[in-house]
């Protein structure tokens, strides 16, 4: 299991949203190539998740990405959400509220995660890079639409491998996802990405 001081890590690197950059350095645009690379590679990952916002609430679960444009967050009992995207959707379930919310996710930060072709320029803007022993993040919006929110991903690096991402969202507020357990490739239920079912379910998969 992984710690709560881990999950909790330094959002120092995101800067205001704004899709103002400085142009990115020789070193900067090699790694921005490298990470397109590996995200355009990634086909298919499932992984236990834990998630933290910035009031403090803890909750896991299990997640399923494909690419284009699908992903599920199923979390785990007592945590009463489940997350999904298809159909160029973001549906977000709170069984305990009886509420069901969908935003387009061309308008969400993950959308950029989940495009058929990840592209970090142009469409997105390269806000920071920032380089730790080990670790590469690099942090993003929408060009024309930088309120929408930003996304950092987080990556262990030599080799490259995508470990956790920062979502600020429009109303700013923080959400942090740790993934552990992570396997690469392979193919899952489409039902997986068209349901909302309750998260008491037995995770599927």
């Amino acid at each position: 299991m992984i710690s709560r001081r881990v999950l909790l890590l330094s959002a120092a690197a995101l800067l205001p949203l704004t899709a103002r950059a400085e142009p990115p350095s020789a070193r900067d645009q090699a790694d921005i190539a490298r990470i397109e690379t590996y995200l355009n590679g990634l086909k298919t990952l499932k992984a236990h998740f834990i998630q933290a916002t910035q009031d403090g609430q803890i909750s896991e679960g299990t997640a399923w990405l494909q690419r284009p444009g699908k992903m599920r967050f199923q979390y785990t009992p007592p945590a009463p959400f489940l997350l999904i995207a298809a159909h160029g959707v973001l549906t977000f379930n709170d069984s305990a509220l009886q509420q069901t919310s969908n935003i387009p996710l061309s308008r969400t930060p993950l959308g950029i995660l989940l495009a058929e072709n990840v592209t970090l320029a142009g469409a997105v803007t390269v806000t920071a890079i920032q380089r730790l022993p080990g670790q590469i993040q690099v942090s993003l919006v929408r060009t024309e639409s930088p309120g929408d929110g930003s996304l950092t991903l987080i990556f262990a690096d030599n080799p490259l491998a995508l470990k956790q991402w920062t979502v600020i969202d429009a109303q700013r507020r923080e959400t942090h996802v740790t993934l552990y357990n992570v396997q690469l490739g392979g193919s899952f239920d489409q039902q997986l990405f068209e349901q909302i079912s309750p998260p008491s379910a037995r995770n599927p998969g």
